[in-house]
């Protein structure tokens, strides 16, 4: 969607059951569930945010998530991810 150096923002969209696999990056992450409800792990933990929800991820840390109905996630990331750039 846009960046800067230090910051992005980007829109995700997920089918019904379609997995954002778990990994980790050393950038902070905040997410917003913009559409949809998501089961959303993050170091062994997880839980399930409906629209409106929002989680932050610290850097390193094993996350992913599960779309439990189709759905947006608005994800933000301090720096930018410069792979998404590609």
């Amino acid at each position: 969607m846009t960046y800067l150096p230090e910051m992005m923002m980007v829109e995700v969209v997920f089918e019904k059951g379609a997995i954002g696999s778990k990994h980790s990056h050393p950038h902070i992450q905040a997410s917003y569930v913009a559409e949809g409800s998501f089961e959303v792990t993050i170091d062994g933990r997880t839980e399930v945010l409906n629209k409106g929800g929002s989680f932050i991820v610290p850097p390193d840390l094993v996350h992913g998530v599960k779309a439990l109905e189709a759905g947006r996630l608005i994800d933000v990331f301090n720096p930018h991810r410069a792979e998404f750039l590609k």
